[in-house]
């Protein structure tokens, strides 16, 4: 009997389409479009800065304690039930905020929202991972369709949290009705994962061919990957910075909320070509390279909103910033398979997905806390671009493994 894997017939990339709306419940809906709803929930409920920076830190913290227990739940229910029930759970927080005005409450579904959303990214990166060795050719595109499937998300909130904010105008705390909205959207999600999730989970596993053999026996060890890991951290830390206050900052800016729609938009279509963008870069480098090209590139973007308000540029900003930031993740995703075989894949992204979860547990209250201080959220901002940057030269110092 043909293998799914083996079949000539397969469709690699409608497959990755489909798998990549596990990326766009994770972080596009469950994590980012949180960004579009901060000012609201601030103005209503009299939030600061810090207060608001921290609903995402408790996002980060739940990611994180995700992250500690998929290698766990990976071994016990497997990775395509994890995918699946993941992102069912992650609809189910992501409604359940709706229902709450208290800050405890609702930090407490940010941090659930965060445990899912872990299960359900790595879960999928897995399935990516393990799609892109059936066509080794396209190894770099298909990571990049997965991971850029977060702009499906992005671009989702974009156009839905404005609409239903404007209907629900006259409604106490109407920002409520955007999060049943958005859980809505990963529902319907979720539905649509059950086909890739089970086509991919019934593949075998890859196994190492003639050119990996010497790597059949290499485990993971941090260390190997120290440089990388910590260039990953400093990701996390800064990128967040920019997710969770752009949209703050524009309005603080004077920016209308067509314009702002637009942005958000607009940053959510260039994560989808992302992929496009950089698959040839993912496949050529099997160090940090692409890591650390691609950490300074969102510096760049990250810096330019906090020195200017000038809307060409900053609109070139967010352009930037979609184009770039899933592509750095898809890059260390593509470092754990270029340098380990594939019974160690699962242990290296978990062990990327840990780092990344460190970093913007960090992020989110520093940009906030720096932002209810002299300088505001655009000194926040030059905090997360400088973070960027440093992690870039740090990931510069990653090496392929012989």
């Amino acid at each position: 009997m043909t293998s799914p894997s083996s079949s000539p017939t397969l469709p690699h990339l409608r497959l990755a389409l489909a798998l990549s709306l596990g990326a766009a419940v994770s972080l596009g809906i469950t994590r980012f479009a949180y960004g579009l709803l901060l000012p609201p929930m601030r103005d209503d409920l009299g939030w600061s800065y810090t207060l608001a920076g921290a609903m995402n830190t408790f996002n980060a913290v739940g990611y994180l304690l995700g992250a500690l227990a998929t290698p766990g739940l990976l071994r016990r229910l497997g990775t395509a039930p994890l995918l699946v029930g993941g992102s069912a759970l992650a609809s189910l927080f992501m409604g359940l905020s709706g229902f709450f005005t208290g800050a405890a409450p609702l930090l407490a579904q940010r941090l659930l929202a965060g445990v899912a959303s872990a299960f359900v990214f790595i879960a999928g990166g897995l399935l990516a991972a393990r799609l892109g060795a059936m066509s080794p050719r396209r190894s770099g595109l298909l990571l990049g369709l997965y991971y850029g499937g977060t702009g499906l998300g992005i671009v989702a909130s974009a156009l839905g949290v404005p609409w239903t904010l404007a209907l629900a105008a006259d409604v106490p705390h109407g920002w409520t009705w955007a999060w049943w909205g958005l859980a809505g959207l990963c529902l319907l999600a979720t539905l649509l994962l059950r086909w890739p999730a089970r086509v991919l989970g019934e593949a075998p596993s890859p196994t190492a061919g003639a050119g990996a053999v010497a790597q059949a026996s290499r485990r993971f060890r941090a260390r190997d990957f120290a440089p990388g890991l910590a260039g990953y951290t400093l990701f996390g830390v800064g990128y967040i910075g920019y997710m969770t206050f752009v949209v703050a900052l524009l309005r603080q800016q004077g920016v209308g909320p067509a314009a702002i729609t637009a942005f958000y938009a607009l940053l959510g279509v260039a994560v989808l070509a992302s992929s496009r963008i950089w698959a040839g870069l993912l496949d050529r480098h099997h160090g940090g390279g692409a890591l650390a090209r691609l950490n300074a590139l969102l510096g760049v973007a990250t810096v330019v909103p906090a020195l200017t308000a000038s809307w060409p540029l900053v609109l070139g900003s967010g352009l930037l910033f979609g184009a770039v930031f899933l592509s750095v993740v898809a890059s260390t995703t593509a470092l754990v398979r270029h340098n380990l075989p594939p019974a160690q894949w699962a242990t290296g992204i978990s062990a990327f997905t840990i780092v990344f979860a460190l970093g913007q547990i960090v992020g989110p209250t520093v940009v906030g806390l720096i932002a209810d201080g002299p300088g505001g959220l655009a000194r926040g901002l030059l905090f997360s671009a400088g973070a960027l940057w440093l992690g870039a030269l740090l990931a510069w110092r990653q090496r392929a493994l012989q």
